[in-house]
């Protein structure tokens, strides 16, 4: 199928991260959409034979949830904490990170949040629905953050495209 997209050696930019949120919006998200979306994370993960564990949630309901070979139960707590910061801040894990750094600070240092509970860190994306606002997020964790995000990206991308 596809080959893993090669990280550049500069992760995105705030503005690109941006236009990615703009770009990756659904006209609705049911719960086949969710299995559907979850089971091609899942494809692509297994032909790449990445480590991860992969979670769709929407409007606080686990619609989707499935660990890897390789993948550990932190993974699962990862997943959780990265998707708290989507549900607070309406923008992907990786973004609000990035923003913090482009200030010159980390999310830890300055969101006054328990890092035990919030992890800007990349993996989990918002599911956007258009006219609506973001009802839930997509996650992966196993990988290192940007490959997470990037997985996550590549799977919107391909989902999208199909619609």
């Amino acid at each position: 199928m596809t080959t893993p997209k090669q990280s550049p050696e500069q992760p995105p930019g705030v503005e690109e991260l941006e236009a990615q949120e703009r770009r990756l919006a659904f006209r609705r998200f049911t719960h086949d959409d969710a299995w559907a979306l979850g089971s091609l994370l899942v494809e692509m993960a297994r032909e790449r034979r990445a480590p991860v564990a992969v979670d769709i949630h929407r409007a606080g309901q686990q619609l989707f949830h499935a660990a890897l070979p390789g993948s550990a139960p932190d993974n699962d707590a990862w997943i959780a904490r990265k998707r708290r910061v989507v549900e607070r801040y309406g923008s992907a894990s990786y973004l609000v990170g990035a923003r913090h750094r482009a200030k010159g600070t980390t999310f830890e240092a300055s969101s006054r949040l328990d890092p035990d509970t919030y992890a800007a860190h990349g993996g989990s994306f918002p599911i956007t629905v258009e006219g609506v606002g973001v009802i839930g997020a997509v996650t992966v964790s196993g990988l290192p953050q940007l490959q997470d995000h990037e997985l996550v990206v590549e799977a919107l991308e391909a989902f999208l495209s199909r619609s």
